[in-house]
Formats: C-alpha cells, structure tokens, sequence
C-alpha cells in the first residue's frame, strides 16, 4: 500500500463542526486554512476580547463535556464568509461568524445540544492573528489510519476515524509509526511539515460523531493496551503549498 494522504479535514469553530475538503494550499506557519479559526468561550472563559490572543483549551466550550458537539457538521464559503451549521436535531443556520449578531444566534443555536456542559457556552470569539488550536502554536493534526484500526480491533467493532478530530488522515503507515517521526521532516504534495508531539486524548473521542453519544472507551483501550494516552500527532508546516488528498506522504532524510 503506498504512503498517502487520504482525507482532508477542517473544523472552522474548534470543537464545533467539521468539513471534509479535497484539497488546501498549506502556509508556512500557520494551522490548515479555516481550521479553528473560532472558538465557544463559556461563561467562565478568561479569553479577553479587548487583547484577543491564544487562549488555553480549557476556556472554551468542548465535546470533553459536551458529546452531543461530535455531530455538528458544518461548510464555508470562503468567497462570502460564512459557516453553514448542520445538527440532526437543529435547524440548518448560516451565519456571518465575524457578526456579533449572528454570533449570538450560533450560541443560541448551540445552547440546546450542550447538555452536561460544565459552564454554558457564552459567546463566539477569535484571534486574528493564530487559530485556536490546542496548542499553544499554530499546529496541524495528523492520524494514522492504520493505528485507527488497531485500536478498533481491541475495542472489537469499528469506529468512524472522524472521532479523532484530525485534519490529515495517512494512510499506508505501520500502526503507530507516527510516533517514531516526532522531529522528523515530511513531504506532502507541495509542502513540508514537521512532526512536533503525540497528540494527548480527552473525552472527546468516546463519542460516536453519528449519534453524539459516548460508546467507546478509547481512553482506556490506549492505557491498557498501549501504556498511554496518545493517538496521532501534531506537525507544523514548515514549508507552505498546496495538498490534495490522494498525494503522496513521504519521511524527508
């Protein structure tokens, strides 16, 4: 099996909605384009309007808490700025995300499927100048596919790989290779990223991103059968160009 890149995600509000693309022209520096531009800060978020910068992950609104967020699918339009939000159970809404206004209609739309969240979701922020990843560092998520369907076989029955929020999904690695290319060099497409960390796991990934419910002990599987609590890895783009899915992944010297 070559070594490619086989499915693009994007999730314009961190930890609410994803989209699939087909391609993205990668900058130097910088997290996927429209990856976690926004983010829900909750009632108790220290995030500062006033002097907007990266706020660590645990001021904002997250699927640790709220399940129910996997199965929020969303779409942009680049050329109109929009973000177009789909839940089963709420109605379809676009909004303008850099509207105060229609801001505050995303937040009353979000309310009724964050249930359990330990501080309610409050308003719809973001840093101009870094996307809110969760890293304090503009980074980009890569999983392994082949690890994906090790952990299944120890689960015992498939899971949707989109549970772990990735932006690049590999396929054609051995099962958890990705860890042995921390601070290695990798050519996708056009552009060049580098392995930085192991991406530590919350809650998140117990929940089933069709129903929105916890079915799967992923944290404990990794523990018990792995010693850890990693799955998939972060990488910063260290040379920009553009990256379609089917392109090949190659480890650089």
């Amino acid at each position: 099996m070559s070594t490619h890149l086989a499915q693009i995600w994007r999730h314009p509000v961190k930890a609410h909605g994803r989209e699939r693309i087909g391609m993205v022209t990668l900058e130097t520096g910088h997290a996927l384009p429209w990856d976690r531009v926004w983010a829900v800060a909750h009632e108790r978020s220290g995030f500062d309007p006033g002097q907007p910068a990266w706020t660590p992950p645990g001021h904002f609104s997250r699927g640790a808490s709220v399940p129910t967020l996997q199965q929020i699918e969303c779409v942009t339009d680049p050329a109109l700025r929009t973000l177009t939000f789909f839940h089963p159970d709420r109605p379809t809404l676009t909004i303008d995300p850099n509207d105060d206004d229609q801001g505050r209609d995303f937040i009353a739309w979000v309310a009724p499927i964050s249930p359990g969240a330990k501080f309610p979701p409050s308003r719809l922020v973001r840093a101009p100048d870094t996307a809110m990843t969760d890293t304090d560092y503009p980074s980009i998520s890569l999983i392994n596919l082949a690890s994906h369907r090790a952990l299944e076989g120890r689960i015992g029955r498939p899971l949707s790989p989109l549970r772990w929020r990735g932006n690049l999904l590999i396929e054609g690695l051995a099962p958890w290779e990705e860890f042995d290319l921390v601070g290695r060099r990798l050519k996708l497409g056009a552009a060049e990223l580098e392995v930085v960390e192991p991406i530590t796991r919350c809650r998140m990934t117990e929940a089933n991103p069709e129903t929105g419910q916890r079915d799967a002990d992923t944290l404990g599987t990794l523990r018990h059968g792995y010693g850890h609590q990693d799955f998939g890895v972060y990488a910063r783009v260290t040379t920009g160009g553009p990256v379609t899915e089917g392109d090949t992944f190659e480890v650089l010297p």
